[in-house]
């Protein structure tokens, strides 16, 4: 499903964009009727998605070695809403988004450095990749949790 970084990419920064409306939905509607659990699931939902998000374009910016400029455009763009279908098409347009995994050592020296040996195992093994990620994300999230929603709690 995801055979290049472009597609995962792709895939969430629309998810990403798709969990703000949900949250802003949910602002809008305990706003209007005091109904408040609309801004509890529409923030849980946008909270997993924008941690995910966050994995995803670390991923991506290792696999295609951007610098930290374009790195933290694609980490910003998260936290502003809806701005992450234009970074999307501003690192794909600039070519930064362009080719595949790294699977294999080339002779390129960066290609000798321990953590692209690491990213390169776990890209040939994408179900142990996607556990782990999954498995961290979801442990941020539930820590966050813990800790308490932004602004504090009512």
């Amino acid at each position: 499903m995801f055979r290049n970084p472009h597609t995962l990419f792709r895939a969430l920064a629309i998810a990403e964009v798709i969990s703000w409306t949900l949250l802003i939905g949910g602002l809008v509607l305990r706003a209007s009727t005091g109904w408040a659990v609309g801004v509890t699931i529409g923030g849980g939902i946008h909270g997993f998605v924008f941690l995910s998000y966050g994995a995803t374009a670390i991923l991506v910016a290792l696999n295609n070695r951007w610098r930290v400029g374009p790195a933290a455009v694609a980490l910003v763009s998260a936290v502003i809403p809806y701005a992450t279908i234009p970074a999307e098409l501003w690192l794909q347009r600039s070519g930064r988004l362009a080719g595949a995994w790294r699977l294999e050592q080339t002779d390129d020296p960066r290609d000798a450095s321990w953590y692209d040996r690491l990213m390169r195992w776990f890209l040939r093994r994408p179900w142990v990749l996607g556990a782990l990620i999954a498995l961290a994300v979801v442990v941020l999230y539930v820590a966050l949790l813990l800790i308490g929603p932004p602004g504090g709690r009512d």
